[in-house]
């Protein structure tokens, strides 16, 4: 019997039912920019939705395509993406955001901009088929040596980041697209990243309920469609299981205290804060059992092998008695209520069915980088902005962070040459950078492009000794400005391709090109 005929065998004998109940809680990637023949067949069997990296997309119209092929399978299949509309980006992850990120917004502080570039990016991804979107990022970023949340957030205070949490919320659903608020409850006090391992949130109940459980109070009266976990162990809620994996913390305070009544979906199953202990399919077993409704898997398993493993062994759980039949009828029923309302909110927003063309860059989020900048001077004889003539950008590239991912383009370089035909430029990692940074300047004016300088001893090492050469250079932070620093510093805060534009207008005093 071939695996195919296996597969089929299975769905059709007595626990048929379970099969589908389980495949209807997954939500698996895949490889390719057009659905492959597993993902079609598995939708005709059940399968509930999908959740799509940046390897499946080329542009809006590929990935309109994309997405009626799906629902030629399967009309309400859920489709989601990790559109953060930041430095995390997968629609524009070849280019980098064309819009600003959460801290961004957050630093302006105009919850009618955050709502206003929410909804302009909801009426894309609605456009291009798109119905449930892993966003906003609702964590307090409290601590600002997080290494993977920082410009994620929206700040680091919690009222504001749940006013504009709230904001992102209704913006991107009264464009027809479900919002996930993340990573509940609340990934913005750690120094671990949860790719890797097992992140602690030391607070009390106390500190808890007034700082990381704010902003997900607020989505939750906002009527977000769906809440992800965060792979976080939590004492004071939970002193053995991570969050994700514990039902007082999904069930107890999600559901009961916070009266969260959509669909709460895991962050991808397969990081090793939870597979390192529990493995790969029973973090799956265990986060269902807690009170998960639906589990995003696909980032690094995106094959059909990863899906049925996962499938089988929820089936086998049920049978075995560790996963209440009841807990997965409940979990798909949920599922399908969420299918439901993306079918209902694609029927009544007509730009759900639009047409996908626009331009290379979101009009609406330039103009909120441009709100977004802050410019910082000390001390006499600061080199004045705009600068005059062609500069030279050195920028430090940071270790990659995983959840942005290694291809996302990000500088200040590329948009001032476009801007000031002349200009130069390097960029240096960790390994190989010079004794003298500021070493090809030849005299013209110098711009130092960071990234989370506070974080990194070897890039504020690096400053000091191009400033040290080069006191009149501009220090340009594209990440958490936890650390100012040189005589003109411009903050971003975030590195979406929106920003650098930004920057590179503010430094150049140029407007922007006619190709934005």
């Amino acid at each position: 019997m071939s695996e195919r005929q296996r597969a089929n065998h299975r769905l059709s004998a007595p626990n048929g039912n379970l099969a589908a109940l389980a495949a209807a809680v997954l939500q698996p990637g895949f490889v390719g920019t057009a659905p492959p023949a597993w993902v079609r067949r598995w939708l005709a069997d059940g399968l509930g939705g999908v959740v799509l990296f940046s390897r499946n997309v080329v542009d809006l119209e590929q990935v309109a395509t994309l997405t009626a092929a799906l629902r030629a399978e399967r009309p309400d299949v859920i489709v989601a993406i990790d559109e953060e509309a930041g430095d995390v980006t997968r629609i524009e992850s070849g280019r980098g955001s064309s819009r600003p990120g959460n801290l961004a917004l957050g630093a302006v502080d105009d919850p009618a901009l955050t709502e206003e570039v929410a909804r302009d990016l909801g009426v894309e991804l609605a456009a291009a088929g798109i119905t449930l979107n892993y966003a906003p990022d609702a964590d307090v970023n409290s601590n600002p040596d997080n290494p993977v949340i920082g410009v994620r957030s929206f700040g680091a205070e919690p009222s504001l980041v749940a006013r504009h949490t709230t904001a992102w919320v209704r913006g991107l659903q009264s464009a027809g697209v479900g919002a996930c608020a993340k990573h509940f409850p609340g990934h913005g006090d750690t120094r671990v990243d949860s790719h890797h391992d097992l992140p602690r949130i030391t607070a009390d109940r106390a500190r808890l309920h007034a700082v990381e459980l704010a902003p997900f109070r607020a989505a939750v009266a906002a009527g977000v469609q769906a809440v992800m976990t965060g792979h976080l162990l939590v004492p004071a809620l939970d002193p053995e299981l991570p969050a994700t994996l514990s039902g007082r913390i999904l069930g107890g305070l999600l559901r009961e205290e916070m009266g969260f009544n959509g669909v709460v979906v895991t962050d991808a199953v397969e990081m090793r804060a939870v597979t390192d202990r529990y493995g790969f399919a029973g973090a799956a077993v265990r986060a269902l059992a807690a009170g998960a409704d639906a589990i995003c898997v696909g980032g690094e398993h995106a094959d059909e092998e990863t899906a049925r493993y996962l499938r089988d062994a929820i089936v086998d759980a049920v049978v075995a008695g560790e996963l209440p039949e009841e807990r997965l009828t409940e979990a798909a029923k949920r599922v399908g209520q969420l299918a439901a309302w993306t079918v209902a909110a694609r029927a009544e927003r007509p730009a759900a069915n639009g047409t996908t063309t626009r331009g290379p860059g979101s009009r609406v989020g330039l103009a909120a980088a441009r709100r977004a900048l802050r410019v910082s001077t000390a001390g006499r004889g600061a080199v004045a902005l705009p600068l005059a003539g062609p500069a030279h950008v050195v920028e430090f590239e940071p270790p990659h962070n995983i959840a942005i991912g290694a291809e996302t383009p990000w500088g200040v370089a590329a948009p001032l040459a476009a801007l000031v035909p002349g200009t130069t430029g390097a960029r240096y990692a960790e390994a190989a950078v010079p004794a003298d940074p500021t070493t090809g300047a030849a005299g013209r004016p110098i711009v130092l492009v960071v990234r989370d300088l506070h974080r990194h001893g070897w890039m504020r090492a690096a400053v000091d000794r191009a400033l040290a050469v080069r006191p009149d250079a501009v220090v340009v932070e594209l990440g958490v400005p936890a650390l100012v620093t040189g005589p003109v510093h411009v903050a971003t805060h975030g590195a979406t391709r929106a920003a650098g534009w930004a920057a590179a207008e503010l430094i150049s005093g140029a407007g922007v090109s006619p190709g934005w």
